[in-house]
């Protein structure tokens, strides 16, 4: 007695068990990184933290800011994006309702005429089947956690598509900064190059007035003309440039507005910021995380490709009432009812089971690659740009002290000029100098700024991390 409650008791607890249902996907551990510890280039001990900075804290100008987000509610790309992760939520939403059982009314009607030899009374006749209840639609047991398998790897496809949103936004950010600073940087050089065009066309005055009076030759006026010439070239160049920035701009933007060339030189667009630890960029970069959802996924298919080596039952029946006579179809003791449970266990398939788990094996091992490759171009990229901030920052520094160098070079070659001392050729040579030094130090700036534009991109910052990815 006591030996067959004991085995009733370890059948029921088997069942129990069973019905609960378990997985066969492996446990997933996260690859190791495989970069350094730390960046090899230092960073500024006053720069904000990614951890904690939102893309609006990095920005400061406020025109700019506005900008970024009538881009972020009009751009087309990410509008797209955000679409495809409409997509996968209701895909997995499909996914996720296979592990629920699903109900149906019904409702059914047959008549049909029957000959002499087949109606059983040797006689033709005609009968009548109606039907009405509710059916419990083929539901799989998951036993072996084929199905939540396939919810699993559904929802953290699902993941990844948000952060390849969140990937997209950010760079989107990043983008309309360079777009703006470059289009800033136009505008700045083409106001010197018209500041320019101005003084070398006083410059040609003055000089076809002193070569009237015997005080310059016809080649000092001709090299004034060539001036002149080239700083009029100048100017439609970087008109050129001003417009092709002013549309790139307005192409990211995307409210079908044009986007005025605004003076954003006066102070500072972006502030400055850290790098903190490269393991940070597990947790911040939004491509990362993708990678790390799609690997998840790919574990996850493995568990239902093991599955599908083990036996599947599912579920089906109805409850209702069924007559001869639609008259008598809700008459007391016309209940009906089925109950037809289904079991299907592989015997021979060709090898088709054993192919698609090696398929699913594969594919995780591949996302392994793309997930360790992600990490690398990561740290690549931050490294890359915490070079340029770095080295654009103490070259815009000597930019500014050579800007003041050649502007008092300038003065001393004019001063000389006018006294008889130099020619006009070194005097010429000054201008140009100067001009070019402007020039450069226009251009740094602008890049130093894009550069830390670079860095907030490269460090994934301005959304916060979504939940769940990085268990």
């Amino acid at each position: 007695m006591n030996g067959r409650n004991t085995m009733r008791t370890a059948t029921l607890t088997l069942i129990a068990a069973m019905l609960a249902g378990c997985s066969f996907a492996p446990t997933y551990e996260r690859p190791a990184a495989p970069i350094p510890g730390n960046w090899s280039a230092a960073s500024s001990a006053s720069a904000a933290s990614m951890q904690s900075l939102h893309w609006k804290d990095f920005v400061i100008d406020e025109r700019l800011r506005s900008r970024i987000e009538t881009a972020l509610a009009n751009n087309r790309d990410l509008r797209q994006t955000l679409l495809n992760v409409q997509t996968a939520r209701a895909a997995y939403r499909v996914q996720r309702a296979d592990q629920l059982p699903g109900l149906e009314a019904q409702a059914s009607g047959n008549r049909q005429r029957l000959p002499a030899d087949l109606s059983g009374t040797g006689a033709a006749r005609v009968q009548s089947n109606y039907q009405a209840g509710a059916g419990l639609m083929a539901f799989e047991l998951d036993l072996f956690g084929r199905v939540s398998s396939l919810s699993e790897a559904a929802l953290m496809e699902y993941l990844a598509t948000e952060e390849a949103a969140r990937s997209v936004q950010i760079s989107l950010v990043a983008e309309v900064i360079q777009a703006s600073l470059a289009q800033d940087s136009a505008r700045q050089r083409q106001a010197l190059a018209l500041r320019t065009l101005q003084a070398r066309e006083k410059e040609l005055q003055l000089m076809s007035e002193r070569r009237k009076t015997g005080m310059a030759s016809r080649l000092d006026e001709q090299e004034a003309q060539g001036q002149l010439e080239q700083a009029r070239a100048e100017v439609e160049r970087f008109e050129r440039e001003l417009r092709q920035a002013g549309n790139a701009l307005d192409w990211l933007v995307g409210d079908g507005r044009v986007q005025p060339a605004a003076d954003l030189s006066a102070t500072p667009l972006v502030q400055e910021i850290g790098p903190g630890l490269p393991s940070d960029l597990l947790v911040l970069r939004p491509d990362i995380r993708a990678a790390e959802y799609q690997l998840r996924a790919r574990n996850a298919s493995i568990g239902a490709a093991r599955a599908a080596f083990f036996p599947r039952i599912s579920l089906t029946g109805s409850y209702g009432s069924a007559s001869a006579e639609l008259g008598d179809l809700f008459a007391g003791g016309q209940r009906s009812w089925s109950f037809m449970p289904q079991l299907s266990l592989p015997i021979f398939d060709g090898g088709r089971n054993r192919a698609n788990l090696e398929i699913a094996q594969l594919r995780k091992d591949m996302a392994v690659a793309s997930y360790e490759r992600s990490i690398q171009t990561a740290f690549r990229e931050v490294s890359d740009a915490l070079a340029s901030v770095e080295t654009l920052r103490r070259e815009e520094l000597a930019r500014q002290r050579l800007v003041q160098t050649s502007a008092n070079t300038l003065k001393l070659a004019e001063l000389r000029y006018r006294a008889g001392v130099d020619s006009h050729l070194r005097y010429l040579d000054a201008q140009r100098t100067d001009y070019a030094q402007q020039m450069a130090l226009i251009e740094v700036s602008a890049q130093r700024q894009m550069a830390l534009a670079t860095l907030f991109k490269a460090l994934g910052g301005g959304w916060q991390a979504s939940p769940g990815a990085q268990g």
